[in-house]
């Protein structure tokens, strides 16, 4: 399942301890409509062994500030709280796959 990832809730997220996978992304941008359909899949994918969600960096000034984000798409790898790696842009599909494999 996609989760909006707000400000309001990733503590609750991130408090479950599972790895988690943030796409930061806006609705006027681009390349970041064009990664959506792939989060959405990879989260239907490892549903309930990764937390997968998109946070509107509109929406969530708190957590785009938390994050340190300047360019969208940037998605972020996150494993026992810490972020173990991130990719900024649109990236071919494997390559977000590798990554939220290596959170298992």
């Amino acid at each position: 399942m996609n989760f909006n990832i707000t400000d309001q809730n990733y503590s609750a997220l991130a408090a479950t301890g599972k790895p988690m996978v943030i796409d930061f992304s806006a609705e006027w941008c681009g390349p970041c409509r064009k990664m959506a359909p792939l989060i959405e899949e990879l989260a239907a994918k490892y549903d309930g062994k990764v937390i997968i969600g998109s946070c509107n960096v509109d929406e969530s000034e708190e957590l785009t500030a938390q994050f340190g984000i300047r360019n969208i798409p940037a998605i972020f790898f996150i494993k026992d709280g810490q972020t173990v790696d991130k990719v900024v842009g649109a990236v071919p599909a494997a390559t977000v796959e590798e990554k939220v494999q290596a959170l298992l």
